[in-house]
């Protein structure tokens, strides 16, 4: 049974409110607003019926702490009072009061408004309880969406990669270093008004598809273990163009573009452009080369330095730091260098946790 709490400091009208409505529900009483806090504290009522002329906290002070308080703020309450001025009912029903019945009250009436308000209550109660349910369903879905999403750019690049047996766990520690520095550099000025959290949740989700053009290198050029020729390193470039024409071509079966194939996309095709414009393939330089791209090149360069290649041996933490430096300036960004060096030991860290076994080496 639906329970209604009829505040009022004149035990008379309690009696009377109690005699009308106890039949259809259960009736408490508090005679005092103090009374009426600690009642509602302990268990929140589906209605309050509220006198306004009352001592010491009058019911326009009730109403407002009630309204005021994130626990008790959807309880619907009606004024059942003697005031019978205009202005008096436009203050309650100001103050969010539902209703506002003067006093002496007609039973009929009295019920009518408890049971229609109660109904209302009932109606949106339901009402939110949908959309928080929708809500939930939502979020599940976009988690679900999203680790899908993930799972695809890690599969794409992957593919990639198994053209390139040596490198192994490449994506996951690229796109780790990748979020590292653009988590370090967000509050760097040149960087804080690009670096959103969105942003960088993007560039994580891309970082995978960086060297997805490979699949277009042909495998004597991809796996040639000594230097190549001028003609085969003309053809090894064009893996750029090729993997941000795969990108383009995946984005023209959506509806939208999403952030993360725009970074792809961006990675894809300018991660080998040198801050100096002697990269490639379009001789960009400085901050013409985007951001996404600048923060693979550091990345991408330090974990081809720390891996074993059929051409080299896997240099230390150390020396890959050493050369990354030497590049400050002319391969990379020198602000990113800084960075990457400041956060040295969590990207070692992170070269550890996915360091590559000789089982990925032989695969």
């Amino acid at each position: 049974m639906q329970t209604i709490l009829e505040i009022d400091d004149t035990p008379a009208n309690i009696d009377v409110v109690k005699g009308v409505l106890s039949p259809f529900y259960t009736v408490q009483a508090a005679v005092s607003g103090e009374m009426a806090l600690k009642i509602i504290e302990k268990k929140l009522p589906d209605l309050i019926l509220l006198d306004i002329m009352m001592p010491e906290m009058n019911g326009y002070e009730v109403c407002q702490f009630l309204k005021e308080n994130e626990a008790t703020r959807d309880i619907p309450i009606i004024f059942l009072t003697a005031k019978a001025q205009n202005e008096d009912e436009t203050k309650g029903l100001s103050l969010g009061a539902v209703d506002y019945i003067t006093k002496p009250i007609c039973p009929s009436i009295l019920i009518e408004r408890v049971k229609n308000h109660l109904l209302l209550k009932e109606s949106k109660d339901i009402l939110r309880k949908q959309n928080e349910i929708l809500e939930e369903r939502v979020i599940a879905r976009t988690e679900q969406m999203e680790e899908l999403q993930d799972v695809v750019m890690v599969a794409m690049g992957a593919l990639a990669e198994s053209r390139d047996p040596e490198t192994g766990n490449h994506i996951r520690r690229t796109q780790r270093y990748v979020k590292l520095l653009a988590t370090h550099l967000k509050d760097h000025p040149r960087f804080q008004d690009f670096l959103t959290p969105e942003v960088i949740t993007a560039l994580y989700k891309s970082a995978p598809l960086h060297d997805i053009g490979k699949v277009g290198v042909s495998d004597n050029i991809l796996l040639k273990p000594g230097k190549l020729t001028f003609e085969e390193f003309e053809e090894m470039k064009k893996h750029t163009v090729y993997g941000r024409d795969a990108i383009v071509a995946a984005e023209k079966s959506i509806s939208r573009t999403d952030s993360f194939l725009t970074f792809a996309k961006e990675i894809a095709y300018y991660h080998q452009e040198k801050w100096d414009g002697s990269g490639y393939p379009e001789g960009l330089s400085c901050d013409d080369i985007p951001i996404s791209a600048r923060l693979m090149a550091v990345a991408d360069v330090y974990d081809a330095l720390i891996s074993k290649r059929v051409y080299k041996p896997a240099f230390t933490h150390q020396k890959a730091l050493e050369i990354i430096k030497e590049g400050k300036g002319s391969h990379f960004d020198p602000d990113m260098v800084v960075a990457f060096l400041e956060i040295s030991e969590q990207v070692k860290s992170v070269a550890q946790e996915f360091a590559d076994t000789e089982e990925d080496l032989e695969k």
